[in-house]
């Protein structure tokens, strides 16, 4: 047996409707480590860190993240595909289901908060079925102290039960998981998948609510760090496109790698105290930071192990989407706390499987509104069920499926900011280059490096227009020379074989940019509208 301290707190969870259930609170990372393995619910790797495997889901279920629709949300959720409503009488049933099935059993409980800026601190207790679950909120919110926790009062609650099967004739739900946000009652409900992404992400989704809504804050979907000079650099992305590997950059201080948000004193704060790291092909040569965070304390998800606990990075034969959650500190260059001043760059990332866009070009603020409204990746063959060649992918904000508002008002608020900060806007391509997915090759992250370093450093900040080239197809500005990256990878046209091929693809692009962009146009200026490719006809 485990030798545990101070695991139980006579704190009792009857006014949440669970009754009589053995109460494990604040227990220590070790700990639940510990518990973990003893269940025969984890192992530990070699590194040390303990690795689960998340059951049925490996990922997150889009279709089944549902927003309770009352008082609060009817008039200001953008209800839809991505915000489905949720009736309230339905929801408190299948909450007091949840209370049910949790009572009477040994349930993990943690108080953290999310929003390392004091003023926007958000108080949150996490409620697990199992304890690796509860470890993931040890690394992914922020820590109280011993003497915070004194005073400690909730505000919103996470209920987290993945053995719990929702019956959807019954229920209301689509299927038998759900993941389900109710503003009113301050709770996220979680069942029937153990991907923990759910929760951190659920906590992501009602921030993206309350933030622009009550506290006139910009959520962001985004990596952020800080060099010497107190410059802030924002990263924004979808998964798989770079955001936590460029942030992590030995030279400036982390402040954190998914969720951060932008105050009207002009600061950045991350919302949480760890990162969820994509592992796929990860190596210590490639992305150092990440690999040395694999250690104990860290939880590796859907990973495959050799007897002796030596993870393959690249077995994808559970998921493609294997991750590691490690707390921040695990990084040895971060800035405490999570806060930075003074934005000045901002890169929107890109995996773009047709190998079209440039690896680097400088938009117009006009250009920016309308790549973060259309927020751009490409899917590639495999990922996804059905998908076998590359296909566009578009997620408003660069995070749809987490944003509540519709997508016109973040590009408001941040274009705004943009313009009072005086923030130069970059889209950079980490995708393909010389051909699409198949033919081409994924742009090298020493180069994507240098560009970024370039920017950073004022190489390629000045705008010369002997210095850049206007892409016939996209507008954007792509520069000709670059320290530390050949001429030609710059520019895409020249990476591929084929002229005529290049341009029928780039064409392609240009007009799913196009099509997607109909359901913004209402609420775009002309200006925003004349900031995406032109129509073409090939």
């Amino acid at each position: 047996m485990v030798n545990h301290t101070h695991t139980t707190k006579p704190i009792s969870l009857e006014e949440y409707g669970i009754k009589d259930a053995k109460v494990r609170y604040q227990l220590t990372a070790d700990e639940l480590h510990d518990e973990t393995i003893e269940k025969g619910q984890g192992v530990e790797a070699a590194s040390g860190a303990l690795a689960v495997e998340t059951g049925e889901f490996t990922g997150r279920s889009p279709k089944d993240r549902f927003i309770v629709k009352d008082n609060i949300t009817a008039d200001k959720v953008w209800w839809g595909d991505i915000n489905i409503p949720f009736d309230s009488e339905k929801f408190d049933k299948l909450y007091d289901k949840v209370a049910a099935y949790l009572s009477e059993k040994e349930v993990f409980v943690r108080d953290s908060y999310a929003c390392a800026d004091e003023d926007y601190k958000l108080n949150i207790r996490v409620i697990n079925e199992f304890p690796w679950s509860n470890m993931f909120a040890y690394n992914m919110f922020l820590r109280p102290t011993e003497e915070e926790l004194k005073t400690f009062t909730p505000e919103w609650t996470v209920v987290n039960a993945p053995g719990f099967m929702a019956n959807p004739e019954e229920d209301g739900t689509r299927q038998h998981n759900f993941a389900i946000l109710n503003f009113t009652k301050k709770i996220a409900l979680i069942g029937g998948t153990g991907y923990t992404g759910e929760i951190k992400k659920g906590i992501f989704s009602a921030l993206n609510f309350i933030l622009p809504v009550f506290k006139n804050t910009l959520p962001m979907h985004c990596s952020a760090n800080v060099g010497k000079d107190g410059d802030t650099a924002i990263f924004f992305g979808l998964s798989g496109t770079g955001k936590t590997t460029l942030s992590t950059d030995p030279k400036r201080s982390l402040i954190g790698d998914d969720e951060h948000g932008w105050t009207n004193e002009n600061t950045v704060f991350n919302f949480e105290g760890g990162c969820y790291a994509k592992v796929i092909n990860l190596s210590a040569e490639k992305e150092p930071e990440i690999y040395g965070a694999i250690k104990k304390g860290a939880i590796l998800e859907n990973v495959i192990m050799d007897a002796k606990g030596e993870v393959d990075f690249a077995n994808t034969s559970i998921t493609q989407n294997t991750r590691v959650s490690y707390p921040i500190y695990h990084i040895e260059n971060i800035k405490q706390p999570s806060i930075g001043q003074n934005p000045k760059n901002i890169f929107f990332l890109t995996a773009d499987a047709f190998g079209v866009l440039p690896p680097i070009s400088k938009l117009t603020p006009a250009q920016a509104a309308y790549h973060f409204m259309s927020g751009y990746t490409a899917k590639v063959a495999g990922t996804e069920a059905g998908v076998v060649e590359p296909q566009p992918s578009f997620s408003a904000c660069f995070g749809a499926p987490f944003m509540p508002l519709h997508p016109a008002k973040y590009a408001e608020m941040l274009s705004k900011k943009m313009k009072e900060a005086g923030v130069n806007v970059w889209l950079v391509n980490t995708g393909w280059t010389g051909g699409p997915y198949g033919v081409g090759k994924r742009m090298a992250l020493k180069y994507t490096r240098a560009m970024i370093n370039a920017v950073l450093n004022g190489d390629l900040g000045a705008y010369n227009f002997e210095d850049y080239h206007i892409h016939s197809v996209f507008g954007v500005a792509q520069p000709r020379t670059c320290p530390g990256v050949p001429t030609e990878v710059l520019s895409p046209r020249s990476t591929w074989k084929d002229d005529k091929g290049y341009y029928t693809t780039a064409f392609k692009l240009a007009n799913a940019f196009r099509e997607n962009f109909k359901q913004f146009e209402s609420y775009a200026s002309e200006e925003i509208r004349r900031g995406g490719p032109q129509r073409y006809e090939f």
